[in-house]
């Protein structure tokens, strides 16, 4: 267990990393927005590039920072019932989510979208637009993202195990204290 825990926080710490180029990319993205507003409206000139270079941006944000977010347990979920069960019960449930949810739709994603990444890369492709960019690097935030997301739900998927076992201890960001 002492490996497959230590698997997991070096899985915390590489998403880590990219949650990081995750927020750059946003401030990146903000800042860009904002030139490129003043450059149209003061200089009255523009680029079909710097537009496409926010969406590569912000692709970069959700894509890299999906798996931090699954990391610190605040992604979406139906509260209704979920809100008032044992943190035993709740573990239970995100584990089972994990595996039989999570894990399959990441492994779908990934066997669709690798290929495509891999045809733009491949050929070159660029953005129809006048002045467009090369559009592989947009494209690769999706089989990058999903495997990051994929190798954190493993992560999340050894922790809960580890937690439901009593080898582990975590804080697992919920209301009520540990049972």
């Amino acid at each position: 267990m002492k490996a497959l825990l230590a698997f997991a926080h070096a899985i915390d710490w590489i998403n880590d990393r990219f949650a990081t180029v995750a927020q750059w990319a946003v401030v990146l993205s903000c800042l860009i927005s904002c030139l490129n507003a003043v450059v149209r409206y003061v200089l009255n000139t523009s680029s079909n590039g710097w537009l496409e270079i926010q969406w590569y941006l912000f692709a970069t944000c959700v894509m890299l920072g999906a798996a931090q977010v699954l990391r610190v347990n605040e992604h979406v979920r139906v509260d209704v019932f979920y809100g008032q069960l044992s943190s035993r019960k709740k573990v239970w449930i995100d584990l089972l989510g994990l595996v039989f949810f999570l894990l399959p739709a990441m492994l779908t994603m990934l066997y669709f979208s690798a290929p495509l990444f891999w045809k733009m890369a491949v050929s070159g492709e660029m953005s129809s637009n006048a002045g467009g960019l090369i559009r592989w690097p947009a494209m690769l935030m999706l089989p990058l993202g999903f495997s990051c997301v994929l190798l954190q739900g493993l992560a999340e998927i050894i922790k809960r195990w580890g937690w439901l076992t009593h080898r582990y201890e975590m804080d697992i960001h919920y209301e009520r204290p540990l049972q």
